[in-house]
């Protein structure tokens, strides 16, 4: 068995918090968490989602995604759409919402710019690229 320090598993989390920390900090700013957030930006792009589309765009667990989708509606960030499907619960980013991801997406691409300059453009692309395949690899192959 490898060393704890360079388990794959240990090694993604490790990344992970580094870089989800400075999109925290602005994130508090404006009373989003993380989670909270990946639906606002998802839902930004204008298009209403149902459920399972943001559970999947936004790697977020059914349960989970009821508790923010709630808070997110509570808060007036976002609303349900009537939908052909009963079935289904689509929503949308509001106005309220929307200037949400505004406040905070200026401040996302600068974190992202300080990221990228700190590790290099072209060595983000390739572990970007290199992320996907490992994805693709262990979904085919493991899963």
């Amino acid at each position: 068995m490898k060393d704890y320090d360079r388990a794959l598993p240990i090694a993604l989390l490790r990344a992970r918090e580094a870089t989800l920390r400075p999109f925290r900090k602005e994130l508090e700013k404006i009373g989003l968490t993380v989670q909270q957030w990946r639906v606002i930006r998802a839902l930004a792009e204008g298009e209403a989602l149902s459920a399972s589309a943001l559970s999947e765009m936004c790697v977020l667990m059914p349960p989970s995604l009821s508790r923010i989708m709630k808070n997110l509606t509570e808060r007036g960030l976002i609303e349900r759409v009537e939908d052909n499907d009963a079935r289904r619960r689509m929503v949308r980013i509001t106005a309220k919402g929307q200037a949400k991801y505004d406040a905070m997406s200026g401040q996302a691409a600068e974190v992202y710019a300080r990221i990228e300059q700190a590790f290099g453009a072209a060595k983000m692309e390739q572990l970007l690229d290199l992320l996907v395949e490992l994805r693709e690899a262990v979904e085919r192959d493991v899963v």
